[in-house]
């Protein structure tokens, strides 16, 4: 896929057009987000990104575009974990709820960025190693095993990261926050906010999580535009998501296990795609093995499939659950009321 260069620079612009709307809708007036404003965007984000796979198939073909619906589609729910510890992060740096979009928004660009050098990275690594690949899909397999025994990251204790940390060390830091200000001026003297670290802690935890979704989306598409495109609007419409979501996250139980039959999908993808441009000597002689390579629609069925049946199966679960434990309650008040009539009596 031969991407000119004024199409990376129109839509990195049509991305910071994006953002900039954000800021100056959301953001212009500090205030505490509500589930239909966090719905309606999440809708618009999601409507961009079909619009922009659109385009894909319009313009480089169906192949190319469902590469990018299913990184897009996987980045998405690989990003569900980021909500947990963002939730955490939040929490442990009592952010006042009315700055909690800019600081998802801020926190959001920085994970970009990063994300963005990671990406290239990878593709160089591909192009100039077709083994890594056997790499990447071992390491999507144990990632699959390790998330199905331990679950999503929803651990109530928050640990700051070592850039977090230096940042705290380094920097001198005021004790509480000043609106929505990162930096201020204190007795002639400029400190950085309370404000400015939970940013700064919020991009960087980002970056712990590409390390299993970038070789995820390298599964399903080698074209460095697509794998950051999907990031891109996977990101963005994250901060939305996590506003839109709140507690119902938990509700979701058989999500770690949908993401992690994901993952596995795509590491066993990797492995026989590795197998099918093998150049590693000590295999079949350093030639190529006679494997079948799944399909990007394939890929598109298992991904979606997946997820679907997860979410209802928690849904139905979470559900019962509630019941059950109506009934519960239930039964105790009328043993209650029982045992005092019998009293009374």
């Amino acid at each position: 896929m031969l991407v000119p260069l004024w199409v990376w620079l129109a839509t990195l612009g049509g991305l910071l057009v994006l953002l900039a709307i954000d800021l100056v809708i959301v953001d212009r007036k500090p205030h505490e987000v509500t589930v239909g404003e966090a719905g309606r965007w999440v809708a618009f984000y999601v409507a961009c990104a079909v619009a922009f796979g659109v385009g894909v198939w319009l313009f480089a073909g169906g192949t190319y575009a469902g590469e990018f619906f299913a990184g897009y589609i996987t980045e998405y729910s690989l990003s569900v974990d980021n909500l947990f510890i963002f939730m955490v992060i939040m929490s442990a740096f009592a952010v006042p709820k009315i700055h909690q979009h800019k600081v998802l928004l801020v926190g959001i660009v920085l994970a970009l960025v990063m994300r963005g050098i990671f990406i290239a990275v990878g593709a160089v690594a591909i192009n100039e190693f077709s083994w890594i690949f056997y790499l990447f899909g071992v390491f999507l397999v144990y990632t699959a095993v390790k998330l199905s025994k331990e679950g999503l990251g929803d651990s109530e204790e928050y640990e700051e990261n070592a850039m977090t940390k230096l940042a705290r060390r380094v920097l001198p830091v005021t004790d509480r926050y000043h609106g929505g200000s990162s930096v201020v001026r204190l007795d002639g003297k400029r400190f950085v906010t309370p404000m400015f670290l939970v940013m700064v802690a919020i991009g960087t935890a980002d970056l712990l999580f590409a390390v299993d979704s970038i070789p995820a989306i390298f599964g399903l598409t080698q074209e460095p535009f697509l794998v950051f495109t999907a990031n891109a609007f996977a990101l963005m419409g994250l901060r939305q998501l996590y506003f839109l979501l709140g507690g119902l996250l938990r509700k979701l139980v058989y999500l770690p296990i949908g993401l992690a039959v994901i993952l596995a999908f795509i590491g066993v993808k990797l492995v026989l795609h590795a197998m099918h441009e093998n150049t590693l000597s000590f295999i079949n002689g350093g030639q190529p093995l006679p494997v079948p390579e799944v399909s990007i629609a394939v890929s598109l069925v298992v991904i979606v499939g997946v997820l679907a049946i997860t979410t209802a199966a928690s849904l139905w679960k979470t559900r019962r659950d509630g019941l059950k434990e109506t009934e519960r309650v239930r039964a105790a008040e009328t043993a209650e009321r029982a045992a005092a009539e019998s009293q009374q009596g």
